[in-house]
């Protein structure tokens, strides 16, 4: 199972993780690459790159979650294959539940009623470590329970369950792949920001930075960059499929030690930092299992580089003036 002269479909493809994807995917080759992205996080500056490597990249501000229009997106491009990325994200949900509920099991509906009318050979959905909710034990295996704690995390429960259904019912030839936390360049600095960009904000600010909670929470980081090369694995690997797979670290760290880490990248180790109340819906321990990943696709992780930390940092400095 190889990219190379496929007709590939990425969607949120001009976001954080999915214009990672992007960059990578050219490495394979394709026919032809679409982006299909609604901008809402996406930026095309993130695909500035990707254009001068494959100059004939075409990038579409589009609803994905809207089936008429992508049954012509996929018709017109004779799409192979489908990595759809398109989300809304776990914050706005704290502010919107209903339109992030729905669009986001509407995106899942879309590309499998595409896959199952024939029109998309394969299908590669991108979940969310979300849909466990706080561990119940260490570390989670995907098999772990699905106890969402937000709306987010609902709507992605809920669409791997659309995934799968569609796989057992229909046959189609598809993978989930379950993202933990990514870190890494790009990664969206204004509204709903990740935890890495809003301390080296703050930090450039000179305003005391907040940890929701008492910060004991733990989460598992992995590389953007390996992530991506991680959908690629599973991809290639017909094993994966009808499977749901956790593409982690497999090493759990605490936000207070996280944030630690990056003040010291900083050079400000001695930075204010105020705890607030607890976010709503937080979960308290998140850590994937990877033996399934390396299984099926002989990929290793790793776990926190400070070469990738002293990357992410120098990208948002630079990004920051």
């Amino acid at each position: 199972m190889k990219l190379i002269g496929k007709s590939i479909l990425v969607t949120g493809g001009a976001g954080f993780i999915g214009s990672h994807l992007v960059d990578r995917i050219i490495y394979e080759e394709p026919s032809n690459l679409v982006v299909v992205d609604n901008f809402f996080l996406g930026s095309e500056d993130n695909l500035v790159e990707a254009r001068k490597e494959f100059p004939s990249l075409r990038v579409l501000r589009m609803d994905a979650s809207d089936l008429a229009a992508m049954l012509q997106v996929v018709m017109t491009e004779k799409i192979d294959v489908v990595f759809n990325l398109a989300v809304i994200p776990l914050p706005a949900s704290l502010d919107y539940p209903a339109w992030t509920l729905k669009t986001n099991i509407d995106l899942a509906v879309t590309f499998c009623e595409l896959a199952r009318l024939g029109h998309v050979k394969t299908l590669v959905h991108c979940s969310s470590s979300e849909v466990y909710g706080s561990a119940l034990y260490i570390p989670m295996r995907e098999d772990h329970l699905m106890l969402a704690h937000t709306p987010y995390a609902a709507s992605k429960a809920a669409a791997d369950e659309i995934v799968m259904s569609y796989r057992k019912t229909f046959g189609i030839d598809t993978v989930i792949v379950r993202p933990f936390n990514n870190f890494g360049p790009r990664q969206n600095t204004g509204s709903y920001a990740g935890i890495i960009p809003i301390v080296i904000s703050h930090v450039k600010e000179g305003s005391p930075m907040m940890i929701d909670g008492d910060g004991l929470q733990t989460r598992d980081y992995i590389f953007v960059r390996e992530t991506a090369e991680a959908i690629i694995k599973i991809y290639e690997s017909e094993k994966t499929r009808g499977q749901a797979i956790n593409v982690a670290s497999g090493h759990e760290i605490t936000v207070n030690d996280l944030v630690k880490g990056l003040l010291h990248a900083l050079n400000t180790p001695s930075h204010p930092v105020i705890h607030r109340e607890p976010r709503p819906g937080d979960v308290r321990q998140h850590c994937g299992d990877v033996a399934l990943l390396r299984k099926l696709t002989g990929f290793e992780p790793s776990s926190i580089r400070d070469e990738d930390i002293a990357e992410t940092v120098h990208w948002y400095l630079e990004v920051m003036q």
